[in-house]
């Protein structure tokens, strides 16, 4: 499913994932997040690693999306340039208020933000491998997020 995308972007896209998966192992294994609290801190286990990092990585995306939007003109430019400040404003207003509903607010802010890739994409806006890159990296944090608001 990889296939197709340059190297650079798909390793980053990789590592993006690390921080979701890390925080979903240590919110489920409590001696791991022991280990992380002792050697990483404590911010760096569970939600928290999650939601600090979600929140940084909706703003990039949001950065990403606009300079896509400088391939866009007239008023479909315009369009693309406020759509793709979404996920940043997003992140900025919605993640306060404590772990469970600002790992539910990156949720939907994550499902958006795959909503405005599909459009940019379809728009042609966005390169011709970026869906394959964003699609699974969004099926991950959004099932690594789930794992602080489910349990």
């Amino acid at each position: 499913m990889l296939t197709g995308i340059p190297p650079i972007p798909r390793l980053l896209g990789l590592v993006a994932l690390v921080p979701f998966l890390w925080g979903a192992a240590s919110y489920l294994n409590s001696d791991l997040a022991a280990w992380g609290a002792a050697h990483l801190g404590p911010r760096f286990v569970g939600p928290y690693v999650q939601l600090f990092f979600g929140s940084v990585l909706l703003s990039f995306f949001s950065g990403a999306l606009w300079g896509f939007a400088t391939r866009g003109g007239g008023a479909a430019g315009a369009t693309a340039y406020v759509l793709a400040a979404l996920p940043a404003i997003w992140a900025f207003a919605m993640t306060g208020g404590g772990p469970v509903s600002a790992a539910m607010n990156l949720i939907f802010g994550f499902a958006g933000l795959l909503f405005l890739d599909l459009a940019f994409a379809y728009w042609r806006l966005a390169p011709s491998w970026w869906m394959r890159l964003r699609l699974p990296m969004a099926v991950v944090t959004l099932a690594c997020l789930a794992v602080g608001v489910v349990l």
